[in-house]
């Protein structure tokens, strides 16, 4: 499986639950995630996806870390399965 496959099913599984995943670009700072979240129940979080088990890189992992010391949540995805619990999750949190 892609990656690709999994963000369209994410973006899928977040519109149908009345939220945006919007595609983050950043010319000027390099890895972060790629898509941010915001779900109709108020809360948003930033979304690294990966094709199944691949991993993150040094920079990504430090982005993730840099966003999460200010607060925020960032899941990073491998597969479609992981969708409905991280925006389950999202929510409750």
């Amino acid at each position: 499986m892609r990656e690709s496959e999994i963000e369209k099913t994410l973006t899928e599984e977040v519109k149908k639950r009345g939220g945006l995943a919007l595609k983050i670009v950043s010319p000027s700072m390099a890895g972060v995630p790629d898509r941010l979240i915001l779900m109709e129940c108020g809360r948003l979080a930033f979304i690294e996806l990966k094709a199944p088990e691949k991993k993150m890189r040094p920079l990504q992992i430090k982005r993730k870390k840099q966003l999460e010391a200010l607060g925020f949540l960032v899941y990073c995805i491998d597969s479609k399965e992981q969708i409905g619990g991280v925006l389950d999750e999202i929510c409750s949190t």
